[in-house]
């Protein structure tokens, strides 16, 4: 049976809060390290990474809004202390010091995480009738396989 976000229980509420604070989490150190490619890309690629890395970064700024106000859609807390993120992140932080292969290599692998990670979100909802977190897993899920498979054909 599909759910609004104040007809799931308080269970259920805990289950997919967590689950979307994961994928706040992921979401914001990906942003960071894609900004941080951004910044340091060097190589013959220059300009259609830096152009990329910018692409994922302001597509995941406002990504990471969207998530976390549907975690205050359900009644829940965001998390917002960047120690917190890093922390639960699956996804880590790079200094900025590597070949443009190697940022485009960490980049897919953040871009495949972040897609599993929302893949499970978007279960765990549909286990409990939240169609509406479902469809935005889904949908950042689907963009970040997206960003992964334009990654992917740089390397090819």
């Amino acid at each position: 049976m599909t759910q609004t976000a104040m007809a799931l229980s308080t269970d259920a509420k805990t289950q997919i809060a967590e689950a979307l604070n994961q994928s706040v989490a992921e979401t914001a150190v990906t942003t960071m390290l894609a900004q941080n490619f951004h910044w340091n890309v060097k190589g013959m690629a220059f300009a259609p990474l830096h152009e990329l890395f910018q692409q994922i970064y302001e597509d995941h700024f406002v990504a990471q809004d969207d998530l976390a106000e549907r975690i205050r859609a359900i009644d829940a807390h965001a998390e917002g202390m960047l120690a917190g993120m890093l922390k639960r992140s699956k996804v880590d932080e790079h200094d900025g010091h590597a070949s443009d292969k190697d940022m485009i290599k960490m980049m897919l692998d953040a871009q495949e995480t972040l897609a599993a990670t929302l893949a499970g979100c978007g279960a765990l909802a549909a286990e409990h009738g939240d169609t509406l977190t479902e469809d935005l897993c889904i949908a950042r899920g689907q963009t970040h396989e997206k960003f992964a498979w334009f990654l992917r054909s740089h390397l090819r």
